[in-house]
């Protein structure tokens, strides 16, 4: 049986916690296992500590659309606790935030992947805390696509920014919790930083085998299978071709209306794609890039889990339409999540070499053997902050 960090601290309270005014950062998706929010839980478990809650991208109820839609601060209606915005006027709490807080406690969603905001804005909390003395208290919960597989280059540190502010791959293998402690580590930090572990959990868990409700972290995310092909499929976000957005199957679908399902199949032959069926399909977006328009596309269906690389396979399609279509395939322009000059697809990706490498045809494989060195050195570093087996 699994019991995640919220169901954890509810259980067997933290000494740690006693008498301290608390501030909790969740969103809709906090929840346990039988849908009860963790602000409603912490305040059976806590009487009168939560004073505040903090909301990341999209809003606390994962309302807001894509990124750079602000959500204001608020009042909880079913608490009347307020509730300050991290994406908003501002990524980073002012120290003001945090005023009346003598431990902020975290428990979010994330879904393995670097590109996904949430931990970005647990990094900004670690050093808002850092400098206010305020103590941070991880609830840890399972990462959706395993903890056993990791892909992808590292983050450059020229390509740093919202969307990756720590030298880690694509897909990083750890939970949020680990992640935390990785990167106050890593980027010096220093914060007090404690993480309420899971019970049960194994690292080659994928969500199903959990047996805990997905409960959608952002409004694109509205499955499992959306977040296992995430880590690949989110790069279409830094180009013309849609992700979805705008249908029921975000990131499972793609395409555009230039694309000819044939030719993309068959650039693909000489590519290992292991794990997946490409499915050609056409599909009509309700917002978004190519709204109204019919799209010539694919779905991605996994079929084997342990097998599929989605970093792998979304790059390999990218090569293959930027190669195929020249005139019609173009990256997006600035801004992407508050960058104003440095091209989108760089910060995706995480590096300008690997971008530049596609677009001159180097394989997939050979890119891969390029960065296995420093993937491996991570593997080898991130080892240091894993709590489970």
């Amino acid at each position: 049986m699994i019991r995640i960090g919220i169901e954890q601290v509810c259980r067997s309270p933290l000494d740690s916690l006693a008498g301290k005014k608390l501030g909790l950062l969740c969103n809709q998706a906090s929840t346990d296992s039988r849908f009860i929010h963790s602000r409603d839980l912490l305040r059976q478990a806590f009487p009168g500590q939560l004073t505040c809650l903090f909301s990341p991208q999209h809003g606390f109820f994962s309302e807001k659309q894509d990124n750079m839609v602000e959500s204001d601060h608020g009042v909880d209606m079913e608490s009347g606790l307020p509730v300050y915005s991290l994406y908003g006027k501002t990524r980073k709490p002012y120290p003001s935030m945090f005023a009346g807080i003598d431990v902020l406690l975290v428990d979010l969603i994330d879904v393995g992947t670097r590109v996904y905001t949430f931990i970005w804005t647990v990094v900004h909390c670690l050093e808002v805390a850092k400098e206010t003395g305020v103590k941070v208290v991880i609830l840890d919960r399972p990462n959706p696509i395993g903890g056993h597989l990791v892909e992808g280059n590292l983050l450059s540190a020229d390509c740093a920014s919202f969307v990756g502010r720590c030298a880690i791959p694509m897909r990083h293998g750890l939970t949020i919790g680990e992640l935390a402690l990785y990167c106050n580590q890593e980027l010096s930090i220093g914060a007090d930083l404690e993480v309420v572990r899971m019970s049960g959990w194994q690292r080659k868990m994928f969500f199903p085998a959990t047996g805990y409700p997905w409960v959608f972290p952002s409004p694109n995310m509205p499955s499992f299978m959306a977040a296992l092909v995430y880590p690949g499929q989110v790069i279409w976000e830094g180009t013309n071709i849609s992700e979805a957005r705008g249908t029921t199957l975000p990131f499972e679908l793609f395409g555009a209306p230039f694309l000819e399902h044939g030719a993309v199949l068959s650039f693909l032959r000489t590519t290992e794609l292991p794990g997946c069926c490409l499915r050609p399909l056409r599909f009509e977006p309700t917002s978004g890039k190519w709204m109204g328009q019919g799209c010539n596309g694919f779905q991605i269906h996994v079929t084997d889990c342990e097998q599929f690389r989605p970093y792998r396979t979304s790059l390999a399609l990218l090569q293959a339409i930027q190669i195929l279509y020249p005139e019609q395939f173009a990256y997006k322009e600035p801004p992407y999540e508050y960058e104003f000059e440095r091209l989108p697809m760089d910060l995706i990706i995480g590096d300008s070499r690997i971008r530049e490498a596609l677009e001159q045809g180097v394989p997939i494989q050979e890119l891969e053997h390029g960065w296995q060195e420093e993937l491996e050195a991570y593997q080898q570093r991130s080892r240091a902050v894993f709590l489970y087996d």
